[in-house]
């Protein structure tokens, strides 16, 4: 089972939005998904800079 995966709440770790904690929308590829942020923007995040909570 993925770390990562649909619906699953993490906290972005870098860039600009670290600190924050968004919820996982859809799994792009191995790479990227989908996180949704508090506001209800959808963008697309690299794995590496999220920590599942």
């Amino acid at each position: 089972m993925p770390a990562i995966e649909a619906g699953k709440k993490c906290l972005k770790t870098r860039g600009r939005q670290a600190g924050q904690e968004v919820t996982v929308v859809k799994v792009i590829d191995a790479n990227f998904v989908e996180v949704k942020d508090a506001k209800g923007k959808v963008k697309r995040c690299n794995v590496l800079h999220l920590e599942p909570l």
